[in-house]
């Protein structure tokens, strides 16, 4: 946790007050925080700065603001389609797509996704906001990803993505493409829309849907990749 990333409830004028067990663990195990210490602060979907340390105890962390401007990471101009992946996959993708900067995620089914992943409490918008959070605390941004869930491929592609694509280009990861994966866009180059299918791949009824989407699809070589490897590996040579 390099950011003490806090509800804006938490803050009443000057002071943050902290209750959760998680992070008053992480204060007294990892940072061995003490009363007089200063640390990274931030109010989830707003400003971030520095504030000092007044009293801890298994209770609470009181803190008096020092400041609240210290500037926030640019976020990724880019919007990730991602095909629900196990849970223990999904919960790491969320994290490294919070830490990386990604701000818009659309968790989709396709016909390679289990149905019974659609089931699982890490799909609960307390699991799914909790997962957010500590990427953003592991990359120091305050700003929460928004998440989407689309349970049916047909009417995602057919009657919402083209409004996505409407001012972005869209790519989609597939095995065996033609075109590699572009390299070093710049953060403000037109926006993506990136579908990434699950570790077998989408199915061909898929790709042809993307395609006549005017998806262009792209490949990270020839092998096989974990959805959270491939997460990271396309969104780190896209930008």
């Amino acid at each position: 946790m390099n950011l003490v990333l806090l509800p804006a409830s938490s803050q009443i004028g000057a002071q943050l007050t902290v209750t959760d067990p998680r992070r008053l663990k992480h204060l007294k195990e990892v940072h061995k925080a003490a009363p007089g210490h200063s640390l990274s602060v931030g109010l989830e979907n707003g400003p971030m700065g520095r504030a000092r340390l007044d009293a801890l105890d298994d209770e609470s962390a009181i803190f008096t603001i020092e400041h609240l401007d210290t500037p926030i990471p640019a976020p990724l101009p880019v919007h990730v389609v991602l095909a629900l992946p196990r849970p223990r996959m999904l919960a790491r993708s969320l994290e490294n797509m919070a830490a990386l900067g990604v701000k818009q995620i659309t968790l989709l089914h396709t016909r390679r996704v289990e149905k019974s992943y659609w089931q699982s409490p890490e799909l609960a918008p307390d699991k799914l906001t909790h997962h957010l959070i500590l990427g953003l605390e592991q990359c120091k941004d305050t700003r929460l990803p928004t998440v989407t869930l689309e349970k049916r491929f047909k009417p995602f592609v057919e009657d919402r993505l083209p409004g996505l694509l409407e001012s972005a280009q869209g790519l989609f990861a597939h095995p065996g493409e033609t075109y590699a994966c572009p390299h070093g866009r710049a953060l403000d180059a037109p926006p993506v829309v990136l579908a990434i299918g699950p570790e077998g791949g989408f199915i061909d009824y898929e790709v042809e849907a993307f395609r006549a989407a005017d998806m262009q699809g792209i490949h990270l070589g020839s092998r096989i990749l974990r959805v959270e490897t491939a997460v990271v590996s396309l969104l780190s040579r896209l930008f």
